[in-house]
């Protein structure tokens, strides 16, 4: 990144530091200290060579654009009819909203029971902060990621989501951050800690979602916590602008029995990550991870799937499917590490994409490093055009080209999406998706 941009950055948290009710308590005071200082030191990697997380995905248009802190005064301007536009929705789903990184009382809704405890950060901090000192940085590696770095360094606040041993939601958790797109392009670094407590259940929705079309850098990090025997049931959605930029960094880790369910569905943005790791912590956890996305024009989209067993008996399996157009760009890296007392371990790792245009290219790189000697692994990776025959086929059915292509599409996305258990989140993919494709037909 440019000297001028790194300096910006450094000047920004000085500025950050000094408004009102950042401050908080003095660890996490220090917990921003070190985030700032590992970002002076390692910044954003926008060297590829040499740097096999980064191989594919150019950052350099992040490392030399320049954004500004974003204002307060921008969560007065949104409606939650506007919100609701553009997001997956329930009316009945506890929900918190936030507006470009900065909280919005008025757009959340508290949950209808006492069970779970789901809130803002700086709200917790101020009644409670044992629980978020205790997680808050701890499962999210700040000395070789320059860009999760960053984000400590500007944490103040984000979503709190606590399930207390033994309970369950009874509702969906849906955390929504929305980028307002206006003219001024800004940086805001969402961050989010859930704890599920023992033998306890939750479902959890993250949508990044934009009310425009400028340009903008949304720089997200979730740490989410599963204790023994607790179920996650988690949907990371992503529908960011064209312009903008997005790096997504979520680490989970489960303790015995625990098991973590996860499906992402992204639009692809100018440049988009979704990094996720998992680290199987207990004997016996679990973790199934899908994933869908579609790009289209000169979007770039990456998935970085990180999966650790650490303990025997784990088991984890990968599914992602991409629907690329036009002269668009996604990346799937992948990797299975399977220690070498995880014995009685199972993993798959998949990943099979579609090609609509010439101009489409994937960079696809499962990967398997196994240590034990017992157990049970598979990994592969596909990518072609929609089949001449399939097409001849519905033709002869008298389906026009147009509509065959759609539908073909549409079945190819479908093993993922019919996978989404919340209707209204499946109904949007489906929508994003029929969008997606008729403007790739009318190209």
């Amino acid at each position: 990144m440019t000297k001028a941009i790194y300096d910006k950055y450094v000047s920004d948290h000085a500025t950050f530091e000094a408004s009102p009710g950042v401050n908080g308590p003095a660890w996490l005071g220090k917990l921003r200290a070190t985030g700032l200082a590992a970002f002076k030191q390692a910044g954003f990697p926008t060297a590829t060579r040499g740097n096999e997380q980064w191989k594919y995905t150019n950052v350099s248009p992040i490392g030399r654009a320049e954004f500004d802190l974003p204002s307060a005064l921008a969560v007065e301007a949104v409606s939650l009819a506007g919100v609701k536009a553009v997001s997956p929705w329930d009316d009945g789903w506890s929900r918190l909203v936030f507006v470009d990184g900065f909280y919005s009382a008025a757009l959340s809704a508290a949950p209808t029971d006492d069970i779970a405890q789901i809130t803002s950060l700086s709200e917790v901090l101020s009644v409670d902060e044992v629980h978020v000192e205790q997680h808050l940085g701890k499962y999210v590696s700040v000395d070789e990621d320059g860009f999760a770095a960053v984000n400590t360094a500007f944490a103040s606040d984000g979503a709190f989501v606590r399930i207390p041993d033994d309970s369950e939601t009874t509702a969906p958790v849906h955390l929504v951050f929305v980028s307002t797109g206006g003219p001024t392009a800004t940086v805001s670094h969402p961050r989010v800690l859930v704890l599920v407590g023992r033998n306890s259940r939750l479902t959890l929705v993250e949508s990044y979602v934009s009310l425009g079309d400028g340009p903008y850098f949304t720089n997200a990090v979730a740490e989410i916590v599963g204790a023994e025997g607790s179920e996650i049931e988690h949907y990371r959605y992503l529908a960011e602008s064209d312009a903008a930029f997005h790096i997504g960094t979520t680490s989970v880790a489960l303790q015995r029995d625990a098991s973590f369910l996860s499906t992402s569905l992204s639009k692809g943005a100018r440049i988009a990550r979704n990094g996720l790791s998992v680290l199987l912590d207990g004997p016996g956890s679990s973790c199934v991870l899908k994933g869908l996305y579609a790009t289209s024009g000169t979007q770039h989209i990456d998935n970085h799937i990180d999966v650790d067993h650490k303990t025997p008996h784990g088991s984890s399996d990968q599914l992602f499917k991409g629907i690329l157009d036009g002269s668009s760009r996604a990346v799937f890296s992948g990797r299975v590490l399977v220690r070498r007392d995880a014995q009685k371990t199972y993993a798959t790792q998949s990943d099979k994409n579609l090609l609509l245009s010439e101009g489409a290219r994937i960079n696809t790189k499962p990967s398997l490093e196994i240590y034990a000697d017992d157990v049970q692994c598979a990994h592969g990776a596909t990518a072609g055009a929609i089949a001449d025959e399939a097409l001849f086929y519905m033709a002869s059915r008298g389906l026009d080209e147009d509509t065959a292509r759609r539908l073909l599409v549409a079945g190819f996305a479908n093993e993922i999406i019919d996978g989404v258990r919340l209707a209204p989140l499946r109904l949007q993919m489906q929508r994003q998706l029929s969008v997606e494709t008729t403007r790739a037909s009318a190209g």
